[in-house]
């Protein structure tokens, strides 16, 4: 793999996957809101960092680089914390949008590009899984991101016959980020973004050799 392309890339475990793959020399493109975040970054990895300010809901095939796509990490996410009663659909465009209809525009867009044994990974949420823990006020967000997971399996039915393509999720649990204090201010997680990181950039190197068409658990609490 060379061409490593991660949506959600400026802050929380977006950043700190960046951060992974670059330090190895991987040339890694950011699809996000905020490249400004990753300008520090782009001075130091000029020849290797490439962002794209874009928004993932409204995305053309002119405003994406023509690389070969080598690993996708559909990492963007968007979290509502409301009582089901006072959702709008403004939220759940939101959530949903983020959450799910972006990666799956952003998906259709690249195949064109996909290397012919690509690995993409779909980060979900552990509350996006059926029978584990869920929390009040996140039923947009699980529900967004169990759509998600459901989604990774369908695509690895589809194109797992026809293609080389391989489709991974990774249901994450609580991970020290400024969106988990949105969903439960004040608690203090046990796993750090960077370490998550790592997991994410090893598995996205090596699992679809072992593994096509899953919804992998990565938690040690939930909270």
């Amino acid at each position: 793999m060379k061409n490593i392309w991660i949506t959600g890339g400026s802050r929380g475990i977006g950043l700190e996957t960046v951060k992974a793959f670059l330090v190895d020399d991987y040339t890694v493109v950011v699809l996000t809101r905020n490249c400004d975040a990753l300008s520090a970054l782009q001075v130091q990895y000029p020849n290797t960092l490439i962002c794209k300010s874009v928004d993932l809901l409204n995305i053309c095939k002119e405003e994406l680089p023509d690389l070969q796509v080598d690993a996708l990490i559909n990492n963007a996410g968007a979290l509502v914390n409301k009582s089901f009663e006072s959702i709008t659909p403004q939220d759940l465009q939101r959530t949903f949008g983020t959450n799910v209809f972006g990666p799956i525009r952003l998906m259709q867009l690249l195949m064109p590009q996909f290397n012919e044994r690509i690995h993409v990974v779909n980060v979900s949420s552990i509350g996006g899984v059926t029978g584990t823990v869920k929390f009040s006020g996140l039923s947009a967000y699980s529900s967004s991101k169990g759509a998600l997971s459901i989604l990774t399996e369908c695509l690895q039915a589809e194109y797992g016959e026809v293609t080389n393509w391989t489709f991974n999720c990774l249901a994450l649990g609580a991970v020290q980020t400024e969106m988990l204090e949105e969903a439960f201010p004040g608690y203090q997680a046990p796993v750090r973004p960077e370490q998550i990181a790592s997991y994410i950039k090893q598995f996205t190197l090596n699992n679809h050799k072992v593994m096509r068409g899953r919804v992998v658990e990565v938690s040690v609490s939930t909270p």
